[in-house]
């Protein structure tokens, strides 16, 4: 069998480590997971309690066109329910999008470090990714506006960015936003929407009005604590959505998917004191990181991108060893790693193991 022969070198994507396969790998009992960027507090109640309730239908389909979840979204939201779409997560509609409107040769602009699988898509799609370097780790739209052609499809803002954290703002994006041909799609990707404490931060769903080449992702996986049920939406101009629908599976979201983010979105409660509870923590973290002398990239997600000043591969190995996982691996910032913020146990216990990190940093040194 032959494949495309633009997939034949893809990498397959490499989720964060898991804690069972840690513990297993190392003999650890206790192993703290920092790298995927998870809810450290769980889902809510209410979402646990319908996924209960659902059992008793797990036998029959899910409804494919998720009727009730798109009523309370829209409500939650204020927008018509022809405005959103719901994917296996966030990330499946971006699959959606490069499925129904990149051609091969197109081509679509995305800063060089941000979340890979704008990249991966587009190359399974033979489409031509044009990467324009992060500004301080932030997006520089200038320079993304300079790459923009008769050949550019779309243009991925990822905001906050993953994995740096910073974000851009109202005025930056409609600025942008003014100067972007109609004829190219802007996918402003908002996974961690609800965790930014900036007033400065867009809010961007009154934007699809003025804008009908906007398209919004936002997530349950994330603050909402749904990561393992992958549901995650899209906002857009209904002629948009409707065009994206048309390549979607019939059943891509599950009975329990619907019924817990239905009920996830009712308990803003929770939602509010888990960002609380995140900026509370991420201050932490920033605040040592600085008594420690290190550099770090201005967070508003729920993780941090610092500067350990040697290679990342080995810092990840030293941390493991002491039970706790990061991400590592970034192409652009070989000395960097991302760490999520986590409760605060949690993160007293990664700056104690960073700090041993440290110390070994400086034994090893001549």
């Amino acid at each position: 069998m032959k494949p495309k022969s633009q997939i034949v070198n893809l990498p397959v994507y490499q989720p964060g480590k898991p804690i069972e396969e840690v513990k297993r790998e190392l003999g650890l009992e206790q192993v703290i997971k920092l790298a995927s960027n998870e809810n450290p507090y769980g889902s809510s109640p209410a979402a646990l309690e319908a996924i209960t309730k659902e059992m008793t239908n797990i036998s029959i389909y899910p409804d494919g066109s998720s009727v009730e979840l798109t009523g309370v979204l829209a409500k939650h939201l204020g927008v018509e329910r022809n405005n959103l779409i719901f994917g296996c997560g966030s990330d499946e509609i971006i699959a959606l999008i490069t499925r129904a409107f990149f051609l091969p040769g197109d081509e679509n602009i995305m800063a060089d470090q941000t979340f890979s699988v704008y990249k991966s898509n587009a190359d399974i799609e033979g489409a031509v990714s044009i990467e324009v370097p992060l500004k301080d780790g932030t997006h520089d739209l200038s320079a993304m506006l300079a790459q923009i052609n008769d050949k550019t499809k779309a243009v991925w803002v990822c905001n906050p960015n993953n994995p740096t954290g910073t974000i851009i703002s109202e005025q930056e994006l409609t600025a942008f936003m003014d100067r972007v041909p109609a004829h190219v799609m802007v996918i402003l990707d908002e996974a961690y929407y609800e965790f930014v404490t900036d007033e400065a931060y867009p809010q961007s769903v009154p934007l699809i009005e003025r804008y009908p080449n906007l398209v919004i992702l936002r997530t349950f996986s994330k603050i909402y604590g749904l990561a393992s049920l992958r549901i995650g939406y899209g906002i857009a101009r209904p002629e948009i959505i409707d065009l994206i629908n048309r390549v979607r599976e019939p059943f891509n979201t599950s009975r329990f998917g619907q019924v817990a983010a239905k009920a996830a979105l009712l308990d803003q409660d929770f939602v509010q004191e888990c960002s609380k509870r995140n900026a509370t923590d991420r201050d932490y973290l920033q605040n040592e990181f600085i008594r420690l002398g290190l550099s770090y990239f201005p967070s508003q997600g729920n993780f941090i991108m610092v500067d350990l000043n040697m290679p990342s591969a080995i810092a990840f190995q030293s941390l493991l060893k002491q039970g706790i996982i990061v991400r590592s691996g970034f192409h652009v910032y070989p000395t960097y790693i991302r760490v999520s913020v986590g409760t605060s146990e949690q993160n007293r216990a990664f700056v104690t193991a960073l700090e041993n990190t440290l110390a070994e940093k400086a034994v090893a040194r001549p």
